[in-house]
């Protein structure tokens, strides 16, 4: 019998055993016809010199001038639109503005999103061209994949050594490493793929694999806990949103959080940042040959640490998220205990206490999904089965009210989104004691990702990937 890595581990999400892709495709052909008229409204009315589409208020999307990091969801949501539907002028959308607006997230190095702006982007594109939905066209082809190992390149360039590999730092500087870039750590496998690397002084050539396992592994050693009592508040599967490293020896000092409640606390959205990240990568490495993971340690060995870390979180997951699959912005909010007995029942956004996040559900759902087919795919179906069906469940959750958006005056697709608690960015409406009724520009495109793999699925088309098998 296969057991979970969590030795108490106890089931919050009511898993519907029974769902499958086939059965949600109604709910799923509802969500791209909506999903549609929030692109193109969201077009009409978007002005390129006032930012780039962060999150909503009252219903309109608008920005936040901190990172341009949801660029990349605004057009790659148009391309899976057009995937979804083959409706010419949503390719036409993300066409146009990833040639006129995302050439500067290739070269940007002062962010960590390399993988959140550009294969949402230039990769859809490339995959969509590589699949035959859209006619072959050499110079394109080119075009897409020169951005894509330059991106790669860049990004793997924000590095900081530490005794056991090194991190790719986040935009706190070289000290900080977010839990969030482990899904961003993509860009650095098509770049791979790709056949480039990374040149550093007098030509030394870094591989774009290496630091890929590095920061993987920095990840999984210290934004993941385990259970081994590292500190009081080592729960397994817990998160951190951000760990801090002492730049003169390279050692770990502590965890913090930016975004989350707390650095002894688990911010849902960096939570589910870890299970999708993670997933992923294990699905990566099955595409490569075994001389290429050798120098790392070895296929098992690198399996071994991805597959832990993906376990645990996605365990911590269902277990604290609410019967629906949709969970609390953070597990360790200051007024969670308002809401008394929360977990044995379905999400509430409406409540006075403390918000739910949904894009944290959209993320974790596509995570879930894609760890359970990696088991299933190796041979354990029990455990694999299990959380395949809970990424189902909380599908199934978002693509009806109250977290669809059916209003054609709301531009949001996916409701009650948190952006950023702490600093109160979120919009909190009248009459209402905390944020809810909004939508996030990465929890709608990461809403359309889950939707498009279960469409896909539904339709007997190919696994979608974000690189090449």
């Amino acid at each position: 019998m296969e057991v979970s890595l969590c030795d108490e581990f106890d089931m919050a999400i009511k898993i519907n055993r029974n769902l499958t892709a086939k059965k949600l495709l109604p709910k799923v052909e509802q969500f791209f016809h909506l999903s549609g008229q929030k692109i193109l409204s969201i077009e009409k009315e978007w002005r390129a010199s006032k930012g780039t589409p962060v999150f909503t208020e009252k219903g309109k999307y608008t920005t936040r001038g901190w990172t341009e990091w949801t660029q990349g969801f605004q057009f790659g949501s148009a391309i899976l639109q057009f995937d979804a539907t083959g409706d010419q002028k949503y390719l036409d959308i993300g066409y146009k503005g990833t040639l006129k607006h995302m050439a500067s997230h290739v070269s940007h190095v002062g962010v960590h999103d390399h993988g959140f702006n550009n294969i949402s982007t230039y990769g859809n594109l490339r995959r969509i061209m590589r699949e035959g939905k859209i006619p072959f066209n050499s110079r394109e082809i080119d075009f897409y994949e020169l951005a894509l190992k330059v991106s790669g390149a860049v990004q793997a360039a924000r590095w900081t050594s530490i005794p056991a590999g090194g991190f790719i730092y986040s935009f706190n500087g070289p000290h900080s490493l977010f839990v969030d870039t482990i899904r961003s750590l993509r860009v650095l496998a098509v770049s791979h793929q790709l056949g480039h690397s990374l040149m550093g002084e007098k030509d030394k050539k870094i591989s774009l694999l290496e630091r890929l396992v590095q920061h993987a592994k920095a990840t999984a050693d210290h934004c993941i806990y385990y259970g081994k009592g590292r500190d009081h508040y080592d729960i397994c599967g817990r998160t951190a949103h951000e760990s801090i490293f002492n730049l003169n020896d390279g050692s770990y000092r502590c965890p913090n959080s930016q975004q989350g409640y707390s650095p002894f606390s688990t911010w849902t959205r960096g939570l589910a940042w870890a299970i999708c990240g993670f997933s992923e990568e294990l699905e990566f490495f099955m595409a490569l040959k075994d001389k290429e993971l050798k120098p790392f340690g070895g296929r098992k060995k690198l399996n071994n640490m991805m597959l832990k870390a993906a376990r645990a979180t996605a365990d911590y997951y269902i277990e604290n998220s609410c019967v629906d699959g949709v969970p609390v912005w953070d597990t360790g909010a200051a007024n969670i205990h308002y809401l008394g007995d929360y977990l044995s029942k379905r999400s509430n956004p409406y409540n006075n206490y403390e918000p739910v996040d949904s894009s944290s559900a959209t993320i974790a759902a596509q995570g879930l999904i894609r760890l359970g087919n990696y088991l299933i795919n190796s041979g354990k179906k029990a455990s694999g089965s299990k959380y395949r069906q809970a990424g189902l469940t909380v599908a199934e959750t978002l693509l009806d009210e109250p977290y669809l958006s059916t209003s054609s005056k709301h531009q949001g697709l996916v409701l009650h989104s948190i952006y950023h608690r702490p600093n109160g960015w979120d919009y909190v409406p009248r009459g209402k004691k905390i944020p809810c009724g909004e939508s996030s520009m990465w929890g709608d495109y990461h809403a359309r990702e889950l939707a498009l793999m279960l469409l896909r699925e539904a339709r007997g088309e190919s696994y979608m990937t974000f690189f090449d098998y």
